[in-house]
């Protein structure tokens, strides 16, 4: 790979938009052959099942892989189906989804789960624009899903993707935005096999942070992940946490039991209820009911 040269040529692809052919086959030749070498095992690989495949998409969204593993499992037994998780309570959903963290994206995949009962009666979208427009699901979501489960071909980006093309064609550049990113991926997609590609892209990115000094820090969109403990983060998921096993628990029962401060309790229950997690009804509060926003009693 380095006789490719790959930094002249994406130089070349910046000012002339072009890419040698020599030069991504090598690239590919390179990443494929470490992908097969070293595969990572992961149980959403050995589907193409489109809810399986969204499932863990949305958990794997800023979770580390290995306790995404045993959640993802966990959430199947109890979900098995997207008709499934569509009748099943917000509640039971978040329940479930304990331990991952971000519980709003549990939220947005029982919607998701809904809509596509509702309007698609029960069959997976299989567009990006479609899967676009189901709750929560941003360009990232929608184009993995399309190439995982369905084999269509779009570029797109993630924190390992994003790794693999800082490393190779931008080696001496920082604030790298992911428009310069982008014309790379493109040109360089195996467009007849994007599943088993952008897999190994993602294993190549993963090994590249175990081996180098983290290319991805030098991505314009690079951000570190705040500390969890004594984080916001942590208050909210200790909240909804005591809402789940007390419904209808007042504001002033919940600074009780949890210590915490009025004023963040109180930004922190206004912000859950905006986003539809949950609902007060006279000074207690619950989690809401997704289809109706009334509580779950």
């Amino acid at each position: 790979m380095n006789g490719l040269n790959p930094e002249h040529q994406a130089g070349n692809l910046r000012t002339r938009g072009e890419l040698s052919p020599k030069c991504v086959a090598g690239f590919r030749d390179t990443v494929y052959g470490y992908h097969r070498s070293n595969p990572r095992p992961m149980s959403w690989r050995e589907t193409d099942d489109p809810y399986q495949i969204l499932v863990s998409e949305i958990m794997l969204q800023q979770t580390q892989v290995e306790r995404v593993k045993l959640k993802y499992e966990e959430f199947l037994r109890a979900f098995p189906t997207v008709h499934a998780l569509a009748a099943a309570s917000l509640s039971n959903v978040l329940q479930v989804w304990q331990g991952l963290g971000y519980n709003r994206r549990a939220m947005y995949l029982k919607r998701c789960a809904e809509e596509i009962v509702t309007s698609y009666a029960g069959q997976f979208p299989r567009s990006v624009e479609e899967l676009l427009s189901l709750p929560g699901i941003g360009p990232y979501t929608a184009r993995a899903v399309a190439a995982f489960a369905f084999g269509i071909a779009e570029p797109l980006i993630e924190t390992n993707i994003r790794t693999v093309y800082l490393h190779f064609f931008f080696p001496d550049r920082e604030d790298v935005n992911d428009s310069e990113i982008m014309p790379l991926v493109a040109i360089t997609l195996d467009g007849e096999n994007p599943r088993e590609w952008y897999y190994a892209l993602m294993d190549y990115g993963a090994m590249l942070k175990q081996t180098h000094p983290n290319p991805g820090r030098r991505s314009k969109h690079h951000t570190q992940q705040s500390r969890f403990e004594g984080s916001n983060r942590q208050l909210r998921s200790r909240i909804l946490r005591e809402i789940l096993g007390q419904p209808g628990v007042s504001l002033k029962k919940l600074q009780t039991i949890m210590a915490a401060g009025e004023e963040g309790m109180k930004r922190n229950l206004e912000v859950m209820q905006a986003e539809g997690l949950l609902v007060k009804k006279g000074h207690g509060y619950w989690i809401a009911d997704t289809k109706t926003g009334a509580p779950l009693m």
